[in-house]
C-alpha cells in the first residue's frame, strides 16, 4: 500500500501485524460436511462475535476515522455493474457515502462488465495487478467465483494493495492467496428462507420451473439449495430448469419456453433480478402474470417496483447497502491497524419481501435496505 497516512509507529506496527489473514490457519473450526466441499462457509472462518459486531457497526452512526491523510486513498472496483441488477451501483453508493461519513478521503476507478464477460474481467484484473502502485484497495466482484479464482488469488497475493471480494461468501480452499475480506449476502440462507416462505404460502405438492443462472456456487445455492429444500420438505416437482446466464433475455426466453411446453408449472423461481425482470416481461406479454407465482432474488429496486405492480410475487430481500457500508468500515479498520477485528466474511441481512405486504411495509424495508443509495429504482 502506498504511504498515504501519517500514523503513529504503534498504529502502523499494528497494521502490519494484522494486515495478512492467516490462510494456513483456516478453517477456524470444522463442520461435519467440510470434507464434501471445495469451499468454506462463514461459520468455519469467522471468529466468534466478529460478524455480529460488524453488523452492529454498519447499522449505527459512523464513527470518524482516527488517522490523517496526505492524499486520498485510491480504490479500484472490478465488477459486473453493466448488468440489470442495481446491486453493484447501490453498493458503490453505499461505499462512498459511508466513507464520506467516516471522513476518509478517497478516489475511485471503475472497470465495468457484464456478468457473462469473464475474459473481460480477467483483462481488467491483469491491468490492475500490473498497475498495483496506483491503488490502495481493490474491490473485486467476480463474474463467477470458480471462473475468476486465479484472478482473485493473483490480486490477493499482491502486497501493493488490500483485496476485497464482493458478492461471494464462500472462500475457496484451493486459493493460494486469500483476499483480505469477503462481503456478501448468504445465498444459501436466502434460499432456505424462500423455501420456508413458499411452503407456508403455497403448501405442498406444487409444480415449478427454474430460471437458473450460471453453473457455479452462486446458482448452486440460490437455485440448487432452494430446489432441494422445497422438494424434500414440500414434495414439489420440478418440471424444467433453464440456464439463463443471469441475463434478462435468458429469463424472458426461459419463461416463454416454460409457459408453452410446461404449462403445469405455475411457479417460476428466478435466480437474480435480470432474469426475474425478463420473466415478468414474458408473463405480462402473454397475459399470465396473475396465473404464475414468480420470484426474484435480492430485493432490488426493480423487483420491489414489480411487486408493487402485482407482476412479481416474492423475493429474498437483502438489506442491500450493508455490503458497501461494511466495505467502507473495513477500509477504515485496515487504515487504523484494526483489521484483526473484522470478520473474514461479512454477511448482510436477508428477509422476504412479498405481495402480501402493505405498501407501507415494503416502503419501510426499502428505506432500511437502501439507506445510503436511496429508495426506488436507480437510473441506469
Amino acid at each position: 500500500m502506498r504511504k498515504i497516512l501519517k500514523l503513529t509507529v504503534m498504529v502502523a506496527a499494528a497494521a502490519i501485524a494484522s494486515s495478512a489473514f492467516a490462510d494456513d490457519h483456516l478453517p477456524l473450526k470444522k463442520l461435519p460436511d467440510e470434507a464434501e466441499r471445495d469451499y468454506w462457509v462463514p461459520e468455519e472462518v469467522n471468529a466468534p462475535g466478529k460478524l455480529d459486531a460488524m453488523q452492529a457497526v454498519v447499522g449505527t452512526e459512523a464513527a470518524k476515522f482516527s488517522g490523517t491523510q496526505d492524499k486520498p486513498i485510491q480504490i479500484v472496483l472490478i465488477y459486473p455493474s453493466a448488468d440489470v441488477s442495481d446491486f453493484w451501483a447501490r453498493n458503490y453508493l453505499a461505499l462512498t457515502k459511508r466513507l464520506d461519513q467516516l471522513g476518509v478521503k478517497y478516489e475511485t476507478t471503475e472497470f465495468a462488465s457484464r456478468q457473462i464477460e469473464h475474459s473481460l474481467q480477467s483483462t481488467y484484473a491483469a491491468q490492475v495487478e500490473q498497475d498495483a502502485d496506483l491503488y490502495d484497495f481493490v474491490v473485486f466482484g467476480p463474474s463467477e467465483l470458480a471462473t475468476q479464482a486465479d484472478n482473485i488469488s493473483k490480486l490477493a497475493g499482491n502486497d501493493g494493495f488490500k483485496t476485497f471480494v464482493w458478492a461471494f461468501h464462500t472462500p475457496l480452499k484451493a486459493l493460494e492467496n486469500q483476499p483480505d475480506n469477503w462481503f456478501d449476502f448468504s445465498s444459501a440462507f436466502g434460499a432456505l428462507k424462500m423455501c420456508d416462505f413458499m411452503l407456508e404460502r403455497l403448501g405442498k405438492d406444487q409444480t415449478m420451473a427454474l430460471n437458473r443462472g450460471i453453473p457455479g456456487i452462486t446458482d448452486n445455492q440460490r437455485s440448487g439449495d432452494f430446489k432441494a429444500c422445497i422438494e424434500e420438505k414440500g414434495g414439489w416437482t420440478t418440471a424444467y430448469e433453464h440456464y439463463g446466464e443471469y441475463q434478462r433475455e435468458g429469463g424472458f426466453d426461459g419463461t416463454n419456453l416454460m409457459m408453452q411446453a410446461y404449462p403445469e408449472a405455475t411457479i417460476i423461481h428466478n435466480a437474480n433480478t435480470a432474469m426475474a425482470m425478463g420473466s415478468v416481461e414474458a408473463q405480462v406479454a402473454a397475459g399470465k402474470e396473475k396465473e404464475i407465482f414468480s420470484t426474484g432474488w435480492g430485493g432490488t429496486g426493480l423487483e420491489l417496483d414489480a411487486i408493487r405492480r402485482g407482476e412479481l410475487d416474492a423475493t429474498p430481500m437483502r438489506m442491500g447497502d450493508d455490503v458497501g457500508a461494511a466495505t467502507a468500515e473495513a477500509i477504515k479498520y485496515h487504515l487504523e491497524g484494526r483489521a484483526d477485528e473484522l470478520p473474514f466474511v461479512f454477511l448482510g441481512r436477508i428477509t422476504i419481501a412479498h405481495d402480501g405486504m402493505s405498501v407501507d411495509e415494503i416502503d419501510t424495508l426499502e428505506k432500511e435496505a437502501f439507506r445510503f443509495s436511496g429508495v426506488g429504482a436507480l437510473e441506469r
